[in-house]
């Protein structure tokens, strides 16, 4: 008669992750965010409120809630966000019932931040996992920038970029993951993205 043992190899990670999305202004978060959301039902996405215009392909209570700059203020004096940031002459920040809502989904969670705000988030939830993407070269990036401008209709400050990717490129150790999102390969960022997630999910 076979001997059984009583052995449990339930070992991989059933609990939902918190991925942040993150990088320098340009790199191109909000596409991969988008390409993200077209795998269907792998995730749960955070919703964060953000008082500039909305750009033309932009969904309101699907990219983003766009308030006003006196909602928002109003929300930061009732303590109603997790993370905020004043960048470039907007707010922005992750209200705190989207993130109680999302860690309970049982997916994995979502967030796209910028830095400050990944930052934030590891000192609120020290298991998030981190993702930094940054362009293949500087060419490219400042591209990706000018253009955004010309799209925009307003004059775009390099320098003042220049000197913002600098701080947050000194950041870069709080960080679990660095992945290149190249223009015209987004899904192989993508695929990146989803090979990380994957490998964290069989992390003893």
């Amino acid at each position: 008669m076979a001997r059984t043992a009583n052995v449990n190899f339930n070992v991989l990670k059933d609990d939902a992750l918190l991925i942040v999305i993150s990088g320098p202004s340009g790199v191109g978060k909000d596409s991969v965010v988008k390409a993200l959301k077209s795998r269907e039902g792998k995730f749960h996405f955070v919703i964060t409120a953000n008082t500039r215009a909305p750009r033309p392909d932009e969904v309101e209570a699907v990219d983003y809630f766009f308030v006003s700059k006196e909602h928002f203020e109003k929300m930061i004096e009732q303590d109603e966000l997790a993370e905020w940031a004043h960048v470039y002459g907007d707010y922005k920040g992750v209200p705190k019932s989207q993130i109680e809502t999302a860690l309970e989904s049982g997916k994995d969670v979502l967030m796209r931040l910028d830095v400050q705000g990944a930052k934030r988030i590891k000192d609120l939830y020290p298991f998030a996992i981190l993702i930094f993407l940054i362009p293949s070269n500087e060419k490219e990036w400042t591209d990706r920038l000018q253009h955004r401008a010309d799209d925009q209709g307003k004059d775009l400050d390099l320098d003042i970029r220049i000197t913002k990717i600098k701080e947050e490129l000194a950041m870069l150790d709080i960080f679990d993951y660095a992945v290149i999102n190249a223009d015209s390969k987004l899904e192989e960022t993508i695929d990146t993205i989803l090979a990380i997630i994957t490998a964290e999910h069989h992390k003893l």
